[in-house]
């Protein structure tokens, strides 16, 4: 089953709005707070208090990288681009800087209620994404140092189906797993040059 969009949680959350002043730009700041947003304009830069920011939606148009305390795609929060100029450049910076949704200008009351939600499930799907990628990195990262222990114990005892039997019974007698006994072994290996069973 597919996980639904959660539509709650909009009551009471902040939200940092980096846009230079305009007379369209009180209608988005009313419709925001009418959805329940507790909302801080500012410009050019996005204040300290940002970081704990539940959304930040940024001008596009005028909008550059030295605006922001954290690295392009990077955010801790969802980003909205509010874009006015359709210049491929400019898209191309939103898209660079992070943006989970769009709104398009003229500032609108409509589609903000949408983009907060759009925004806000881009960025946790992101998120999930870059932690499976970071487990599956460290998950590969363990096995290739798996390899090089076995292969280093392979060298005393001459055979690999030996070694990885021999690597997970120092894992039991360590208390540890096998991935935890593998560094050991080969970190072990890298200061004397040999392994010796230290169980």
């Amino acid at each position: 089953m597919k996980k639904q969009i959660d539509i709650a949680g909009l009551e009471g959350a902040r939200a940092i709005v980096l846009h230079p002043e305009h007379d369209r730009l009180a209608v988005l700041l009313r419709q925001l707070r009418a959805i329940g947003l507790d909302v801080e304009v500012a410009w050019p830069k996005v204040p300290a208090s940002a970081i704990t920011a539940d959304f930040v939606l940024y001008d596009t148009d005028a909008g550059h990288d030295e605006q922001f305390p954290w690295p392009a795609g990077n955010a801790p929060m969802p980003m909205i681009a509010l874009v006015g100029s359709e210049a491929p450049g400019r898209i191309e910076w939103a898209s660079r800087t992070g943006a989970d949704a769009l709104l398009v200008k003229p500032l609108a009351a409509s589609g903000v209620f949408a983009a907060l939600l759009m925004a806000r499930q881009s960025f946790e799907r992101r998120k999930a994404l870059l932690a499976e990628i970071a487990s599956l990195r460290e998950r590969l990262s363990a096995r290739q140092t798996i390899v090089r222990a076995v292969t280093i114990l392979a060298e005393k005892t001459g055979s690999q189906e030996t070694a990885y039997d021999g690597l997970r019974q120092l894992a039991m007698a360590w208390q540890t797993t096998m991935e935890d006994a593998a560094v050991e072994i080969v970190k072990h290996n890298e200061t004397t040059g040999a392994f010796r069973d230290c169980s």
